[in-house]
């Protein structure tokens, strides 16, 4: 059989049935009490964490630390893992990830080097073609619009 304990507002302690002091405030709060030492020292204003024998001083002191410590989290270290990419197979990657970085560097020169070279050349076919077309038509005359000219 479990018996449906409570905790006392002010020790912390466990209150069984049958046992304890309610007290309910103007402000309808209630409050249930161990017994009336709980309830006058409460009274007083006095502060739990202040009495050696309440559950707040042991908390806020750090007593009791034995049930709190006994398990630790495992941390699962995560192994990284190589994966081939969508357009890259995995022997590309491994063979990029161990080359030189003069090497790759190298590469990267040579490709920059190949785009700008088709980029100057696009655009020097671009303004060829668009110099034959302003040669072929000539002057263009313009029309106005307007009253009675």
């Amino acid at each position: 059989m479990v018996l449906k304990t409570t905790v006392c507002r002010f020790s912390g302690l466990r209150i069984y049935p049958g046992k304890g002091i309610l007290f309910i405030r103007v402000d309808s709060q209630q409050y249930l009490f161990l017994n009336k030492k709980c309830k006058s020292l409460f009274n007083n204003r006095l502060r739990p964490a202040k009495l050696a024998w309440t559950v707040a001083y042991r908390k806020q002191h750090k007593k009791d630390q034995v049930t709190e410590v006994a398990r630790k989290k495992r941390r699962n270290a995560t192994k990284a893992t190589a994966r081939a990419i969508v357009g890259v197979s995995l022997e590309v990657i491994n063979k990029k990830r161990t080359e030189k970085p003069e090497v790759r560097q190298a590469s990267r020169d040579a490709a920059l080097r190949e785009i700008k070279e088709r980029a100057k050349k696009a655009k020097a076919d671009k303004a060829q073609a668009a110099g034959g077309k302003a040669q072929s038509k000539g002057p263009v005359a313009k029309t106005v619009k307007g009253k009675g000219r």
